[in-house]
């Protein structure tokens, strides 16, 4: 594949393909439909980024009436960022999703029933708010999949202690990849701020611009890859799923000791049913599975995720299909597929 430049001074090279026709490759399987679903569901919908800043108000620390950072200005600072990086490169507008909206009133409209209230009259704002933004241009293909470099990030309230005084705030920005044909994102390690502390919009972008520079592209595509080598039977897809379910309970000293995986019992069972009935990923004639196809199971089932734990848990799901591609090239003991 061809090697693209990450920006005009820093001469990290990504290994991604900058032509964004779906032309089939002799090497590569034919390119599967693109469907247009959101990158995450659970409880969130929809808005635009004019709406964020017309619509919603924003919240301030009580103790000394500093303003948070907006999700608008989260937004945008990663936008300005991602055209710094990315300057000859097309690049989409943000698709936004939030949750847990919190509405309020006027002082003026204090003593009103609720029905009574007038559109301007009514406050809200959203405790949480999960973004992404596409670069089309920049995309490869694995397994068949287009996928296509994608920044974003999170932003939860409710992980701010806005009863005190202004501190630094906690955000969480990631650049990986999204599989185009599912929506679903794949994202590492090396592009991923679980807690990204910072107190102003100067701060934040100097951080984002950090985690891009700082980016392993090469390294996240190749344990991507891996993954499509490896299969599992369907006795040992069975075998995995019921450990899972077993895992939440295990004692601590237990669960030190393999793997972590953070999906929940209702996204274990999701998977279960996606490996008999997804139309892109689910097992082959035989029964049997590989590790990509797995892996994109667990991010699909991650999608029920709540905005705050959504990142992490997808983070997760490649740690740990990669680990159980790592022992069975091995053949060495592990709790999961033994």
């Amino acid at each position: 594949m061809e090697l693209v430049s990450i920006n005009n001074n820093h001469r990290q090279s990504l290994p991604i393909d900058c032509n964004t026709q779906s032309g089939k490759r002799a090497h590569e399987a034919p390119l599967k439909e693109i469907k247009r679903n959101p990158f995450i569901e659970a409880n969130t919908k929809e808005v635009s980024l004019a709406s964020l800043k017309k619509d919603c108000i924003i919240p301030n620390f009580a103790k000394d009436n500093e303003k948070t950072i907006a999700h608008h200005e989260f937004i945008q600072t990663a936008l300005s960022s991602v055209n710094k990086m990315f300057p000859n490169d097309s690049i989409n507008a943000p698709e936004i999703r939030v949750s847990h909206e919190v509405k309020g009133r006027v002082a003026e409209a204090i003593y009103k029933p609720v029905k009574e209230l007038l559109e301007h009259e009514k406050t809200q704002y959203y405790e949480r708010m999960a973004f992404i933004i596409r670069i089309p241009s920049l995309s490869t293909i694995i397994n068949g999949n287009k996928l296509s470099l994608t920044v974003g990030g999170v932003r939860s309230y409710n992980q701010e202690n806005l009863y005190s005084r202004k501190t630094y705030e906690k955000v969480k920005f990631f650049i990986g990849f999204q599989n185009m044909v599912c929506c679903n994102l794949c994202i590492s390690t090396d592009g991923f701020q679980d807690e990204m502390r910072i107190a102003n919009c100067e701060e934040l972008e100097a951080k984002v611009l950090e985690i891009i520079q700082g980016y392993k592209a090469e390294k996240h595509l190749h344990k991507m890859k891996q993954l499509g080598n490896c299969s599992l039977t369907e006795r040992q897809f069975a075998h995995l799923l019921g450990k899972a379910r077993l895992y939440n309970y295990l004692p601590k000293k237990e669960k030190a000791i393999i793997p972590e995986l953070l999906l929940n019992d209702g996204q274990i069972s999701t998977i279960a049913k996606d490996y008999y009935n997804d139309e892109s990923f689910c097992r082959d004639q035989n029964g049997d599975i590989n590790m990509w196809n797995v892996y994109n199971l667990f991010t699909a089932a991650n999608k029920s995720s709540y905005i705050d734990s959504f990142l992490a848990r997808n983070n997760n799901a490649l740690d740990f299909c990669y680990s159980i591609v790592e022992v069975i090239k091995s053949k060495s003991p592990n709790w999961f597929v033994s």
